[in-house]
């Protein structure tokens, strides 16, 4: 082998070697000039939390790290979305102070972004600064899903709008007879369970006209129930139908965890604040059940003489049940924005 083959092989192990020393630079997935889909590094599991009447916590969930930041958007009731902050990667959740104490709601939504391009917006969370009073002075946290606002927790009022009294039943065989309005507390146990579940009402008291919601809000219809539904996932056709519909709807409802709901609770991802609790039910027999393992909630419309639609959702499903029941049952409320 020659001088000129020895130089050219040394120069190509030179080569290689260097080549091999080098850090590899790696396009950022992220970037602008990748394929990536933006939904696919978008933020999930926005929730909203009212801590005060003029604080709201937002907190998300990311999992992609080559990002530069989040940024947080928040659009007052009927107004534009504006930048309300910027945080880091490694940052997932926002508390939002010094918000008006008057009656506003807040929309919130956030986009991770890089240098040079942005994710898509993580689902809309909103909140009510404004804690909604009923006649007996319970408060309640409200919560907005989609173009509506509801309240975050189970109706617990023992007085019509006017101040009259709701008649509360606790024997078995008088609630059996009813045909007039009435609530109750599950296995009449006032001090353990209506400030975490609230009350049971039948229907009759739903469909009273001196209303048991608090002014300016209302007992939802079977529609508004749908609307909701829809907003989280459902097409029209799977809201029009009977028994358990959808798929995750359910669970975005959910409070999480198994502090209040039996395990598995399915699916429980309380991403829309709704928070919904299983506060069992009272059977027409005027018997107690399903505390820890059902929610059911009415709704204000009729489906026959002796029955009415509702919802339902369960510990081991993250759909929404939804059927009719007979008008003697007593059952939770939620009430929803006029």
């Amino acid at each position: 082998m020659n001088s000129l083959h020895l130089r050219m092989i040394f120069i190509s192990f030179l080569i290689l070697f260097t080549l091999a020393c080098e850090e590899i630079v790696w396009d950022n997935p992220y970037d602008a000039d990748t394929a990536l889909d933006p939904s696919d590094w978008s933020p999930k599991n926005l929730q909203a939390q009212v801590l005060s009447d003029s604080q709201i916590k937002l907190t998300w969930t990311q999992e992609n790290k080559l990002i530069e930041g989040f940024r947080i958007e928040r659009q007052e009731e009927g107004g534009s979305w504006i930048q309300v902050a910027e945080v880091a990667a490694d940052v997932i959740e926002y508390t939002d102070i010094g918000l008006s104490t008057a009656s506003n709601y807040y929309d919130y939504r956030v986009f991770a972004f890089t240098t040079s391009n942005m994710s898509d917006y993580s689902n809309s969370a909103g909140a009510g600064t404004l804690v909604i009073t009923d006649i007996d002075g319970n408060t309640y946290q409200t919560v907005g899903i989609g173009n509506q606002w509801w309240m975050a927790e189970n109706l617990k009022v023992t007085h019509y709008r006017d101040g009259t009294s709701i008649t509360n039943v606790t024997d078995n065989t008088a609630w059996s007879a009813l045909t007039t309005e009435a609530y109750c507390i599950y296995n009449n146990n006032a001090s353990n369970e209506i400030d975490t579940y609230g009350a049971l009402y039948n229907w009759y008291a739903v469909d009273d006209n001196r209303n048991i919601a608090p002014d300016g809000w209302h007992i939802p219809t079977d529609d508004e129930w749908k609307e909701l539904e829809m907003y989280l996932g459902m097409s029209q056709s799977e809201a029009d139908d009977t028994g358990y519909r959808g798929t995750d709807e359910g669970g975005k409802l959910k409070e999480t965890g198994t502090t209040h709901w039996n395990s598995p609770n399915t699916g429980a991802t309380n991403e829309t604040g709704f928070t919904a609790l299983p506060g069992g039910y009272r059977y027409g027999n005027g018997n107690y059940y399903n505390m820890g393992s059902f929610g059911y909630f009415w709704s204000s419309t009729e489906s026959s003489s002796y029955s009415a639609w509702s919802r339902t959702l369960y510990c081991s499903s993250s759909g929404v049940y939804r059927l009719y029941y007979n008008k003697q049952d007593g059952f939770s409320v939620r009430c929803v924005r006029d």
